[in-house]
């Protein structure tokens, strides 16, 4: 049974999804941990998410998706023994606010606060991370910039449920009743 919190997430297009995955492929093969999960940029998550965020974002997000997140750099998140690498991404003016309104909804998340970004090494040993950011610098190529949000989804990793809130071309919905 998975421990993970439920989550509004950001999906790519396949062809994206795929150059990541192929990125995590040559990573293994250095050496460096198997990476499963499938690329996403999460935009809120809580142990279990309430029903007035997910009627929140199938609301505003159809407005903004597709769209079209730019890399800026490389983040680490954590400070204990294991560690997070990160693509740091940077949105739009309009994703970026409904991102914020949307998680300034959920008490269990982190509120208003956003920080966009794409997992590209998940829970690491500290002290490998110097050269799994050497690694990335030498496969990545320099033309992998920019990605597309073409859809969002309400993730439920207990039950592997998923809920399309919105996908390129659909329309804005009032609610999800």
């Amino acid at each position: 049974m998975s421990r993970s919190p439920e989550n509004i997430l950001l999906r790519l297009p396949e062809a994206e999804e795929q150059s990541i995955r192929d990125l995590f492929a040559q990573l293994e093969q250095r050496g460096f941990p198997r990476q499963q999960q499938t690329p996403h940029i999460t935009v809120t998550f809580a142990p279990a998410m309430e029903p007035e965020v997910v009627a929140c974002a199938a609301e505003l997000l159809p407005a903004v998706i597709p769209s079209t997140l730019v890399r800026v750099g490389t983040v680490v998140f954590g400070t204990k023994r294991k560690q997070t690498v990160a693509w740091l991404l940077e949105a739009s003016d309009e994703l970026e606010i409904a991102a914020r309104s949307i998680g300034a909804l959920n008490a269990a998340g982190r509120g208003p606060r956003w920080t966009p970004h794409l997992t590209m090494g998940l829970r690491l040993p500290r002290d490998i991370v110097p050269d799994y950011l050497r690694a990335m610098d030498e496969l990545v190529s320099p033309h992998l910039k920019q990605f597309t949000a073409i859809r969002a989804v309400y993730f439920r990793p207990q039950s592997q449920d998923s809920l399309l809130l919105a996908e390129a071309g659909m329309k804005a919905r009032r609610s999800l009743a």
